[in-house]
Formats: structure tokens, C-alpha cells, sequence
């Protein structure tokens, strides 16, 4: 059986008891119920997808996936393609915005070259899996076969398990690729049926007269390709990108280990789209970083029903968000574990028959 097959089947509910034993304990803790909020629902999260009432976060990684686009061909971007490796490179010298936030909540960074239009020789905190040099140019067919779709959420899925079995507790998604605003915008697109008008934005920083002629592309390959918006390996096949599928692959992952998985802004939100087509149970395991400026990311992450943590106007992608979203995560789980109970500190309860208990929530 195919690998994506094997891990979709092994994506299980969120454990109900779990959950509900650290709801118990947040209750008991030395506060007024519910009074810290998110943090608590995280908290509750994560107790469910680990399955245990008390998890512990120690091992975080962000895993940036790196990829071309032939669509760059269509100059829908202000940077040229060659910016991708550049990046790259400056990744591995751990000169790069990712790099300054992993190290700060103290993540490694593992970046995976799953279709740059050059080669890498290797390279420590470098993992080569490519599909190909890059996609076609989805402007003139498709974006890349069914099968390099299939094998790109794959790479994804190998990626994740080797960092699960290196001690993974949590996985931020991240990216790097020139064009990926515009894979990812025709991807929301495609399975959303908003247009192109409502989740295409200004990328790079074009202009506005570049952003409508990047509308124009996507537009055109829309209507040339016709990718079926019910069925996630045509989209990402006709109009995807390698670093979009591999980013499905590892919360596919994620997901089938039990572990929660954080996504960055545009790019991974395209990613979790095609993630949530193959197998919807997914979308408990994902946790919505931020608010990216790209006005596309709001359109699915209303779509998939996730509602992001911070608003701080970040567009970068690398899986900056993720980055800090994971120390949000982390914080969550802390109060969780590390709170004394009223009991435990000798602090009188509420007055009356016992502390009311809120309604279960989660992330979403």
C-alpha cells in the first residue's frame, strides 16, 4: 500500500479522555476557570492529539521545505528564481529570520530541497529529496504529474517520521521557494472557489499593477488546467508546488504520530488545504500560527474553520509564524503542567457548591 495511503489510515480522533482529565486539571488550578483563555484551550489541544493529559514539548523542529516554480517564467514576482538557493544557503549559514526565531525557542531547522531549479552538494541541517529541478510553468499545463504529487507529499511524510524518530514533539511548517505566493493563492483558488481577486496579494512586494497581472495568470492557468477542486492531488498536480506538497506531507505525518503540527502563513496554509482534502480528521492536529498580510490566508483559514494565535503583520513565510506560534504552544502547555492546584498551594476555592467547568474547546 502506498505510504500516503498507510498514513492517512493511521490519522486518529483527537483522545476524548485525554482532553478531558486536563480540562479537570485546568479547572483545579490556582485561577478563576477559563481565565487564561487560549492558552488553556491549547493546552486541552494538545492533551488530545498527544493523547496525554500531561505532554511535554521538548523537541521542536521546523521543517522549511524548499522548492522552484516555473510559473517565475510569467514574472508574477520581484525577485528572480536564483533567490531560491540564495536562501537556501543562507538557511544553512543560519543568517536567516528562521534561524534567529528556532534558535530563540530552541527548534532546529531542518530544510528539505524538494525541487530548487539547481543542485546542492550536501550539507549539514540540508536534506536532498528532490522531485525535479522545479514545476513546469502552470501558465502552459500543468504544474507537475500526479505521480511527482504523490511522491512530494511522501517526501514530506519520510521527512517528519525521521524528525518524530529523532524525539519531534511538535513540527513547524515553513517554506522557501520564488512564485510560491502564486502556486499557493491559484491552490486556495482551486479548492476554496473564491477567486483569484479575493487570495492573491502583493508576494514580494509588487505593485498593484503587478499583482493584477499576477491575478491574470493565475486566472488563466485556472482555466486551463481545470483542476478539481474536491480532489487535493489533482490541485496540487495542475497548479502546486513541490515545498506545497511536501509541507501536506509532514501534517499528514504529524497527524498519524500524534503530534501537533504548527502552520506558518500563506504557503503552509495552501499546504494544509491539500492536507485537509486527502484526510479532513487532520485539521484537529494543525495549529494556525498567525495572521499573514497576504489576503489570501484569512480565505482559508476561515474556509478550514483555524483560528490563528497572533496578528502581527508578518508576510515572510520560512516558517517565522510557526516559530513563534510553538513557543505560544509551549507556554500553553507549561501552565498545564507547571501550575500548582488549589489543593497543592493551599488556596481556597470559589465560594459555593465548586469551580463551574467550561464547555470543552479547541484550537479551531
Amino acid at each position: 500500500m502506498p505510504l500516503l495511503d498507510t498514513t492517512i489510515a493511521a490519522i486518529a480522533s483527537l483522545d476524548a479522555e485525554a482532553m478531558s482529565a486536563a480540562r479537570a486539571r485546568q479547572d483545579s488550578l490556582t485561577k478563576p476557570p477559563g481565565s487564561l483563555g487560549r492558552l488553556e484551550e491549547l493546552s486541552i489541544l494538545v492533551a488530545g492529539i498527544t493523547g496525554r493529559e500531561r505532554p511535554v514539548i521538548k523537541d521542536k523542529v521546523v521543517v522549511v521545505m524548499a522548492g522552484d516554480h516555473g510559473v517565475v517564467a510569467e514574472a508574477v514576482s520581484a525577485y528572480p528564481q536564483e533567490v531560491t538557493m540564495q536562501m537556501v544557503a543562507n538557511f544553512l549559514h543560519s543568517g536567516a529570520a528562521i534561524n534567529v526565531l528556532a534558535k530563540h525557542i530552541g527548534a532546529r531547522v531542518v530544510v528539505v530541497d524538494i525541487g530548487t531549479a539547481g543542485e546542492f552538494k550536501d550539507s549539514p541541517g540540508l536534506s536532498i529529496r528532490k522531485v525535479r529541478n522545479g514545476t513546469s510553468n502552470f501558465a502552459l499545463g500543468p504544474a507537475m504529474t500526479l505521480d511527482e504529487a504523490q511522491k512530494s507529499i511522501e517526501i514530506g511524510i519520510e521527512v517528519a517520521e525521521a524528525e518524530i524518530a529523532k524525539g519531534a514533539d511538535i513540527i513547524a511548517t515553513g517554506e522557501m521557494g520564488i512564485g510560491n505566493t502564486t502556486a499557493s493563492s491559484a491552490v486556495i483558488a482551486a479548492i476554496t472557489g473564491a477567486s483569484p481577486q479575493l487570495v492573491t496579494g502583493l508576494g514580494t512586494g509588487i505593485t498593484q499593477e503587478q499583482r493584477q497581472h499576477k491575478i491574470n495568470i493565475i486566472e488563466r492557468a485556472l482555466a486551463l488546467n481545470a483542476p478539481i477542486a474536491e480532489d487535493s492531488l489533482d490541485v496540487l498536480a495542475k497548479v502546486g508546488g513541490f515545498e506545497i506538497g511536501g509541507l501536506a506531507g509532514v501534517m499528514l505525518a504529524a497527524a498519524a504520530h500524534r503530534r501537533p503540527v504548527v502552520i506558518d502563513g500563506l504557503i503552509s496554509g495552501a499546504a494544509a488545504l491539500i492536507a485537509y482534502g486527502l484526510c479532513p480528521s487532520v485539521r484537529d492536529y494543525m495549529i494556525a500560527s498567525h495572521l499573514s498580510v497576504e489576503i489570501g490566508h484569512k480565505v482559508l483559514l476561515d474556509w478550514l474553520g483555524l483560528r490563528p494565535m497572533l496578528e502581527f503583520d508578518l508576510r515572510l513565510g520560512e516558517g517565522t509564524g510557526a516559530a513563534l506560534g510553538i513557543s505560544i504552544v509551549d507556554a500553553a502547555v507549561k501552565v498545564l503542567n507547571e501550575m500548582a492546584t488549589f489543593d497543592e498551594a493551599g488556596v481556597s476555592g470559589a465560594i459555593g457548591e465548586g469551580n463551574s467547568h467550561p464547555e470543552a474547546c479547541d484550537a479551531h
